[in-house]
């Protein structure tokens, strides 16, 4: 059972939603009924809610009537059903284990008047740790204790010695300006009778800390600042409440200097153990002062925070040519170095983070641009030390040892890999070792930048929510990492940082729109780029896809609308070009020494105004505003007629002749049915103009093998998939890559680099194919008219010279598998056996390929619709044989 797609959540305050998968053996395996009960402890014997048996075949999205979680309470729910399958009849589950809940502030703008600092004015532009605790006797025994807190800057909670959770950078980065997110934690356990020590570290973070490629210091505001309720809860029925407030002391805590980019400064020596615990004597702290909060709202954060997630150890350790000790994890990633050692008091480590080596093997920094990335460690004394960093991350495979306190070996280093807390959905691999790797390098790729935003890098100064790269991954994300709540709280911020007349920053949060810069790209336009602000409409329309909700679709609404209402009001003649756009971004296409592809942004902006539009039209369906759809189809229609006067000659040419341009127009059906084939064939001519090789940037890349593999050109799709010289996914994969790079020749051939000043080595948006790889290669799709996968489709597509492949997906209603294998290949024909996987209380359509012959179909009744094989299946697992010619 799930509550909200999460296995807990807290801080909610209105009814949740749960869903549940279900398990068996046996075929065809529906749901007649479910009952639903809510307790207030985990073992059930306190029932507040049960709904009985309910008739109903839903086994997601289902609220329960009455309920809304109370203010502080934590409530448990658990779910039985009754099935009917075939070969079984009907059935009753026992009991689901139960998924806990813990209600939310009613009133969460109460926080924003007790926020304290131990800062002093002259920290205002400095970056240093500082700690906040209170001593407070409690003299009954104890029921339940809740906190409920935040800050402003980052913070790390601790009680009676341990810190409270495993939340990182807490309270995580959101349009802050305009909402903050505080946290729930239950310390009934942490707590007793006697002397109790509630303790705060804090760091400067995205709030006052360096922020963007602009370096800008105290963006949203000038003190590190924490806020605090604690509800205690006795035995005898009574209460206490506790805000932070003025008779809480502070001190600077070890930590010298902590900002997101350049990595953490910490002086042991400063420490003062048992800091957090009773009995420590601060006299010599000063007492907290009062911090105003710059956030218009308060919101609560129900799940998905940044922790720890696992850890991994080096490969080796070794020098480079210029004689630099160099520690190798062997995998790109966003993490915290941790290191452990014994020295002499005084004696100072410094480490420097760094991706990629150069090409003579030596330590290459020149990428990072002005970020840091440094760990600079001073030891406290003779004891063995260990200590990871508190208040940023690191983008990194390597670490350069620049000083330790002895040798510098394997044992000495660990990294904790670190993001957003999202549960593993997709797998995927086959017979070719090449693949398996880019999977690998895509899935990394995510997890690097899942940071509790959508980042573009997660190394150099910059680390912003890039709009673009989010919307052309985000399909391929939510098949391999459950998103759905990383997606809508970032979604949330989008909306909020939206202008008032509907434009969508460049980055969200925004941090190019509050203040004027000077700066060569900024000057010429800081929001609506086609493509980067479509993600306003096109991400919410993925979350309906993989998750079969419309939630997400109500909140979203006015921000949809206002992006297609700025582009209305912005375009010329149906043609839609504002500003500053980055158009087919870092395509190979472009001209010597620019970032921008050749394709013209009338057209690549056009394509994205009518493929959004287009959807914001199903959305306005789905959520039955049938007179606003009509408004908006039709002007859907003139832009598509617009695109098609304008971008198509009379001989069905496309008057731009770019892999792009053509990928587009096929891809978002813009181009002229009639003129479909020569879209096509011109395609193809370009890409063997580039001897089967792409030329693509951000925008065509994402959807090329897809234009062509939905247009009877599946061997070229797999050809240019399978290409391993540069320019290709696996020319990276060769290369060595563990993660998706920003650029095609990020390394070059010759061994060179890129240019320094924009050369990630871990840039998820050309793992943007991995869509591909599950929804063609394993052939595993949504349904859009049953979205969430309640009806699927499977409809894999063999070729390439893959002998196998296996893939799954864990929907909400269970795991979607695929596996397909060539058992035999003579020459003349091949042999297929396909096994699927269809979990109860879901069916599917089972579509065979062009020209397959059935040999076997197990049971299931294969038609031919369309010239193509197909069968409707109910749940459970079948064999099917088939023969391609």
């Amino acid at each position: 059972m799930k509550v909200n797609y999460l296995n807990a959540v807290s801080g909610v305050t209105e009814p949740p939603q749960f869903s549940w998968a279900i398990e068996s053996p046996f075929r065809h395996c529906v749901q007649k009924q479910y009952r639903i009960q809510i307790a207030g402890d985990s073992l059930f014997t306190d029932i507040l809610f049960d709904t009985g048996l309910v008739d109903s075949a839903e086994s997601a999205h289902v609220k329960v009537e009455g309920f809304i979680p109370g203010e502080g309470r934590a409530y448990y729910a658990r779910v039985r059903v009754t099935t009917e399958a075939e070969g079984e009849g009907t059935a009753t589950s026992g009991f689901s284990g139960g998924v806990k809940m813990l209600g939310g502030l009613g009133n969460p703008g109460e926080l924003k008047k007790h926020f304290i600092t131990a800062e002093k004015p002259e920290d205002r532009e400095k970056a240093r740790g500082t700690y906040l605790r209170r001593e407070i006797v409690i003299t009954k025994k104890i029921k339940s204790a809740l906190i409920f807190s935040t800050a402003q800057g980052l913070y790390q909670l601790h009680l009676n010695g341990k810190k409270v959770s495993g939340d990182q950078l807490a309270p995580g980065w959101t349009s802050y300006d305009h909402r903050l997110l505080y946290q729930s934690y239950d310390v009934t356990e942490q707590m007793g009778e006697g002397k109790n020590v509630l303790g705060a570290h804090l760091g400067a973070g995205w709030y006052k800390g360096d922020i963007s490629f602009l370096h800008i210091k105290n963006f949203y505001g000038d003190f590190a600042s924490l806020s605090l309720r604690l509800d205690l809860e006795y035995a005898d029925g009574s209460r206490d409440r506790l805000y932070s407030d003025g008779s809480w002391k502070g001190c600077y805590s070890p930590v010298l200097n902590a900002e997101i980019y350049d990595g953490e400064e910490y002086d042991a020596r400063l420490e003062q153990d048992g800091w957090d615990r009773p009995g420590f004597d601060d006299s010599a702290w000063t007492a907290a002062a009062p911090c105003g909060c710059t956030a218009s709202a308060i919101e609560a954060q129900t799940g998905c925070p940044v922790a720890q997630q696992e850890t991994l150890l080096p490969k080796l350790a070794f020098f480079t040519p210029r004689g630099e000790r160099v520690i190798d994890f062997g995998q790109n990633m966003s993490a915290l170095p941790e290191i452990s050692g014994q020295g002499k008091g005084g004696d100072t480590i410094i480490l420097t983070c760094f991706e990629v080596l150069d090409g003579e093997g030596n330590v290459y920094t020149d990428n990072l641009r002005d970020a840091k990335q440094r760990v600079v460690y001073t030891l406290k004394d003779d004891k063995p030390f260990t200590y990871k960093p508190h208040f940023t991350f690191y983008g990194f495979r390597f670490i350069h040892v620049e000083s330790f306190c002895g040798r510098a070996d394997l044992d000495n280093f660990r990294a904790q890999v670190l993001h957003s807390d999202m549960e593993r959905t997709g797998t995927f691999e086959c017979s070719h070792p090449g693949l398996n790797q880019l999977q690998h390098n895509i899935l990394w790729g995510l997890k690097s930048n899942f940071v509790d935003v959508p980042t573009d890098c997660p190394q150099r100064d910059e680390r912003m929510g890039w709009t673009g790269d989010s919307q052309i991954f985000c399909r391929t994300a939510t098949f391999n990492m459950n998103t759905y709540t990383f997606f809508s709280k970032w979604l949330k911020d989008l909306a909020l940082d939206q202008k008032a007349a509907g434009g969508v920053p460049h980055v969200v949060p925004d941090l190019l729109n509050k203040y004027s810069f000077d700066n060569w790209l900024l000057n010429e336009g800081t929001h609506s780029a086609a493509a980067w602000a479509d993600a306003a409409v096109i991400n919410p329309w993925v979350l309906y896809l993989m998750f079969g909700d419309r939630a997400v679709l109500e909140t979203q609404y006015e921000s949809m609308k206002g992006l297609i209402d700025f582009m209305r009001t912005h375009s010329r003649d149906n043609i839609w070009n504002y500003k500053l756009q980055f158009g087919d971004w870092v395509a190979l296409d472009a001209e010597e020494g620019s970032y921008f592809g050749a394709t013209p942004n009338d057209l690549t902006c056009t394509a994205y105004y009518a493929y959004s539009t287009g959807l914001f039209v199903k959305i306005c369906r789905i959520l039955g505003k049938d007179e606003t759809a009509d408004e908006y189809e039709a002007l859907r229609k003139e832009v598509v007629r617009t695109f098609q006067r304008t971008f198509f000659n009379g001989d069905g040419s496309m008057t731009v002749q770019t892999q792009t341009a053509h990928i587009l127009a096929l891809y978002f059906n813009l181009a002229p049915r009639d003129y479909v084939p020569r879209t096509v064939a011109g395609l193809k001519a370009l890409l063997e103009k580039e001897k089967g090789h792409l030329v693509t940037g951000f925008v065509g890349t994402p959807y090329f093998c897809h234009a062509l593999s939905e247009n009877g050109c599946l061997e070229e799709a797999y050809d240019l998939l399978l290409k391993d010289d540069f320019p290709s996914w696996l020319y990276q994969v060769k290369k060595g890559a563990t993660t998706i790079w920003e650029h095609w020749d990020g390394i070059k051939p010759d061994g060179s680099m890129w240019s320094a000043n924009m050369n990630s080595f871990n840039h998820y948006a050309y793992g943007a194919i991995g869509e591909w790889l599950y929804r063609v290669a394993a052939g595993i799709d949504a349904d859009e008219t049953r979205p969430g996968f309640s009806h699927s489709v499977v409809a894999p597509r063999i070729g390439g010279g893959l002998t196998w492949v296996r893939s799954s997906y864990d929907s909400i209603y269970g795991t979607l598998g695929v596996d397909w294998k060539v058992e035999k290949d003579d020459g003349i024909s091949k042999r297929i056996v396909l096994r699927v996987d269809i979990p109860p209380n879901t069916s599917s359509t089972i579509k065979l390929m062009d020209g397959a012959g059935l040999i076997e179909g197990d049971g299931l009744e294969f038609r031919s619709r369309e010239g193509i094989l197909q069968a409707e299946a109910g749940s459970g697992r079948y064999a099917i044989v088939f023969e391609l010619a």
